[in-house]
């Protein structure tokens, strides 16, 4: 009797199970009573995520695994978010919603439109686009770079928009621009590779050299399976590490992450320039492996914990053993990618499958390898987890088109 119950137990139930022991455990152990807003929260966050499954495993035929991966991701990032400054808890859900319904905007779009692999000139216009508006309205948000546009209270990046238009374009030149037009063949092999260049050497106008490298990421890895001619490879690489070596030289706070990174430990970095990745390290050793507690750490000892540095504080509280959970879910959902890029029969979705692994990829290893001192900090958000509306929503839109190149395609070709 049992067996059975738990071989037909919907993974959905199981993880409206895992949020409401996770509510508890923060309204009855760590809260002396339940204020009206946290309860209204997470009842929520709850309904919300339920039924979200629930209609997805309706309308779509294809890997409904990948939202409730999400799903368990957000549940944390709302949760760390709420217990580190309740206001913005609040406003992270009201993010998530949004994110939501972008999402399934973004599949029934999808879905309804077809042949958008002919759309590649307007794609890049678009970016340009962005591009311009951020030099002309752009603000430095304290990370160095001018990658934000401030609408009285309202802030968002363009520059997350233009990642889902790099995919597309990039899709777009592999499965229609490099067969279907009469550019001479010795020319049409580097149109690609100029346009994503001169896309990177607009953020580098913008100093936001961690979205160009999740630019130059996706193009690589996908040049390296669809580009015939290989010696463009090595020019990438060559290029990629002259990029590197200008970003350096040209950037003041290039160098300063780096040096921070290399030793953040002097005495004159510690209590200043070097004090966010000190605190996180600090945080990250205080969790031990089972954490200290939901509600029994420090998270304001972090500066911007709630954004860049979740990942320290989800360590500190809940231990490292979640960290390591919460990577694990990253490399289910890239590893679910790759397997439905493999799948898929029609060339376009399968790009843009490979395009979306990569984006979630690359933003985890920049966002944790940051917080955990493998790599210079890049102000790289964690995706579904770190407190942000822009990355919430477009993350949310970049999953929205996973669950699109999850389905069969063959109709694409009628």
């Amino acid at each position: 009797m049992l067996e059975r119950i738990f071989k037909t137990r919907r993974p959905r139930d199981l993880l409206l199970i895992f949020e409401i022991l996770s509510v508890l455990l923060l309204f009855f152990f760590n809260n002396t009573h339940i204020d009206k807003y946290i309860a209204i929260l997470f009842f929520g966050l709850i309904l919300i995520i339920y039924i979200s499954n629930f209609i997805l495993g309706r309308v779509s035929s294809g890997d409904n695994y990948i939202f409730l991966i999400v799903s368990m991701l957000l549940t944390i990032g709302i949760i760390t978010t709420y217990r580190t400054n309740p206001n913005l808890g609040i406003l992270q859900l009201v993010w998530a919603l949004l994110g939501i319904t972008m999402f399934y905007i973004t599949y029934f779009a999808m879905r309804a439109f077809r042949r958008l692999e002919k759309y590649g000139v307007f794609y890049f216009a678009i970016s340009i686009l962005l591009f311009l508006a951020t030099a002309i309205f752009g603000t430095d948000q304290g990370m160095g770079a001018k990658n934000w546009i401030q609408i009285s209270n309202f802030s968002m990046q363009p520059s997350e928009i233009t990642k889902i238009l790099v995919m597309f374009i990039i899709a777009s030149y592999y499965s229609f621009f490099q067969y279907k037009t009469k550019i001479n063949k010795s020319y049409k092999n580097y149109t690609l590779m100029f346009a994503i260049y001169f896309l990177v050497a607009l953020l580098f106008i913008q100093k936001d050299l961690g979205t160009a490298v999740i630019f130059l990421a996706m193009y690589l890895g996908i040049s390296f399976i669809y580009d015939e001619d290989k010696k463009n490879l090595l020019i990438n690489i060559g290029l990629l590490l002259v990029g590197a070596f200008l970003g350096y030289k040209l950037f003041n706070h290039v160098r300063v992450r780096v040096d921070i990174w290399l030793d953040p430990w002097r005495e004159d970095r510690v209590y200043g320039i070097g004090l966010q990745i000190v605190q996180s390290l600090f945080a990250i050793a205080e969790g031990g492996f089972f954490g200290t507690g939901l509600g029994l750490g420090y998270p304001n000892l972090v500066p911007v914990g709630y954004s860049d540095l979740i990942f320290s504080i989800i360590c500190e509280e809940m231990g490292i053993f979640t960290g390591i959970g919460i990577i694990m879910l990253f490399m289910l959902l890239t590893y679910r990618a790759i397997k439905i890029a493999i799948a898929q029969e029609y060339k376009f979705y399968r790009i843009l499958a490979i395009a979306v692994a990569i984006l979630f990829a690359v933003q985890t290893f920049l966002n944790i390898g940051g917080v955990i001192k493998l790599i210079p900090m890049t102000g790289i958000t964690l995706p579904f987890v770190s407190y942000g509306g822009s990355s919430m929503i477009f993350s949310f839109i970049a999953l929205g088109i996973l669950q699109v190149t999850s389905e069969d395609m063959s109709y694409k070709y009628e």
